[in-house]
């Protein structure tokens, strides 16, 4: 294939990758909403002005909600065209929280970061009250930009790591430490390296 014609193909798929980013109005409240409910905190917000107030005060308390709205602010200027901003955006959040989100991350209104040192690149999808604990990573095989699909509800432990084209089906629990490298299915827990899924419990 011509240079410029890949180069065009490239142009096109992250147009539409960003397109599919959810507005700032739509995901900061909703990010806001799950990181106080799991915080223990007070999350029936009364109102908008009672609603940033609590997510200025979750960015001042918790490096992980500020590199996560970092993110936000990155992804939806790419999406815009702008240039220069979600590069510094980029960095600040590696800086403050240690979280380092690939442009290629699509994430969905409301996750929740619990702490930083957290790693995701790729072609990976993040679904909407996904759970990410620290020392975590979500990312591609050498050779291979696509990455895990995270469905809806997926609490991903510290320490763990999912690797390769894989999709985590809703409600699953990855534990601690676990490598994951193939698909786990909704409501499944796994463990271990590599990660093998924990028998239910029967009757």
């Amino acid at each position: 294939m011509p240079a410029d014609a890949n180069k065009k193909l490239q142009n096109t798929f992250l147009k539409d990758l960003r397109a599919r980013h959810p507005r700032l109005r739509d995901a900061i409240p909703a990010d806001v909403k799950i990181t106080a409910m799991y915080r223990g905190e007070r999350h029936d917000f009364r109102s908008k002005g009672d609603l940033l107030l609590a997510g200025l005060r979750l960015a001042w308390v918790s490096d992980a909600f500020l590199a996560h709205l970092l993110y936000r602010v990155k992804a939806r200027l790419q999406g815009l065209g702008v240039p220069i901003i979600p590069r510094i955006a980029h960095h600040l959040a590696i800086i403050v929280g240690q979280v380092a989100i690939g442009d290629p991350v699509v994430m969905a209104s409301g996750v929740y970061l619990v702490h930083g040192q957290v790693v995701i690149d790729g072609i990976v999808e993040i679904g909407p009250e996904v759970v990410i604990s620290p020392f975590t990573t979500i990312g591609l095989r050498a050779g291979d930009f696509n990455g895990p699909k995270l469905e809806r509800g997926v609490m991903v432990g510290t320490g763990a790591r999912l690797i390769g084209d894989i999709r985590i089906g809703a409600g699953a629990t990855i534990g601690a430490n676990a490598v994951v490298v193939s698909d786990v299915e909704p409501g499944t827990t796994v463990v271990g390296v590599p990660a093998k899924a924990l028998p239910r419990n029967t009757p």
